[in-house]
């Protein structure tokens, strides 16, 4: 796979992530929306609950730590570089709504869907009682 492969807007589809217990979760919901864009050397991912649960006790800043931490239980995003190798990509996060991403890399399994579709595969947790397998799908627009 070359970056003119994966270069461009893609839409997520869908986000599950399986347990090896067996349990399979949609960490925000059924309904998801965002994209992630890959240009020549860099990529930016976001990623939303649909619908998001509006603010109810202030503005941007002044709200309640309850309403803060609902947006950030709903919101995934980090930017950085990336790298292919492999059937893998490798995103270096250089910014992420998650600080322990910050500085580190995110490292994927490209599978191509026979409809066009790019599904990135990860191990999350291996060795641990949360170990699974997240499954994000997109779908280029452009």
């Amino acid at each position: 796979m070359e970056k003119n492969d994966i270069k461009g807007r893609w839409y997520i589809q869908s986000w599950t992530q399986e347990y090896d217990d067996g349990r399979v979760v949609h960490p925000f919901g059924d309904k998801v929306e965002g994209f992630i864009e890959y240009g020549d050397d860099t990529m930016f991912c976001l990623v939303t609950k649909s619908p998001r649960t509006p603010f109810t006790t202030g503005g941007q800043w002044d709200a309640s730590d309850a309403d803060k931490a609902s947006a950030y239980n709903e919101y995934l995003s980090y930017a950085g570089a990336y790298s292919l190798e492999d059937g893998h990509v490798t995103h270096h996060v250089e910014l992420s709504i998650f600080p322990n991403w910050q500085g580190g890399k995110q490292r994927r399994k490209i599978v191509q869907g026979s409809n066009g579709e790019l599904m990135l595969v990860a191990r999350l947790e291996e060795g641990t009682p949360e170990a699974r397998t997240a499954r994000l799908t997109w779908r280029r627009t452009r």
